[in-house]
């Protein structure tokens, strides 16, 4: 039992750990052509010493795993089978589990944000006509919000004169596009528009976000009505 056990741990799991980390490896990685032939050689590597210790068997009655003068050879087989695992899995991190966490963390970023300035662009308070402006322009990059402030400058002056407030509240909002450095993200508003002395007018709102990654930060680069012709 012992022996089997042995045998079981040496001679059969540890080659087959290894092997199976190193195809896992290329599946990770896609299979490019050095790691194509490196694999090639390593598994062949492997694939001799189990016919190496088949012969010994046959020959001998030890093998790798029974022979109780080489616990350094044990050791070794060990050794190489865990290093291959290892490898594995922090390849698989780095190029899977890494790269879905970012995917996950940055949808959610560019999402909040084109909500937080979709609204902000929709709202507006006759009392503190610049503070909606104010908070969409602190959401884009700095070359935007500069020409931002000064299209909506004039239409905040039309509507403070004539005592209309606005305000938006997002129905929804969702991922059209996401990239390393750069986001897309539709966004739809229930917007609602008051004046006194009149009935408030409630309408539909569709934006597209359009963001960009600007040292480690989303910022918003455009904005625009996406049923514009």
């Amino acid at each position: 039992m012992r022996n089997l056990a042995r045998v079981l741990a040496f001679d059969v799991a540890a080659p087959v750990a290894a092997v199976a980390a190193l195809l896992a490896i290329g599946v990770v990685l896609g299979w490019p052509l050095w790691w194509v032939s490196a694999c090639s050689v390593l598994c062949l590597l492997i694939v001799q010493g189990v016919i190496v210790n088949v012969v010994l068997y046959r020959r001998d009655s030890v093998t790798v795993g029974t022979d109780d003068e080489g616990p350094g050879l044990r050791l070794a087989v060990v050794g190489l089978a865990t290093v291959a695992v290892v490898a594995a899995v922090v390849v698989g991190y780095t190029r899977w589990t890494l790269p879905d966490e970012d995917f996950t963390r940055d949808s959610a970023d560019v999402v909040r944000i084109a909500t937080a300035v979709s609204e902000a662009t929709a709202t507006f308070s006759p009392a503190d006509p610049t503070s909606s402006i104010d908070r969409a322009a602190s959401f884009m990059a700095p070359e935007r919000a500069d020409a931002f402030k000064g299209e909506f400058g004039k239409a905040t002056s039309d509507l403070a004169k004539k005592n209309i407030s606005a305000s938006a509240q997002t129905i929804s909002a969702g991922l059209e596009a996401l990239g390393p450095a750069a986001a897309s993200v539709a966004v739809v508003m229930r917007g609602t528009q008051s004046q006194p002395g009149q009935q408030p007018s409630t309408a539909a709102l569709a934006l597209r976000v359009g963001l960009a990654k600007q040292d480690g930060r989303w910022v918003v680069l455009d904005i625009t009505p996406i049923n514009a012709r």
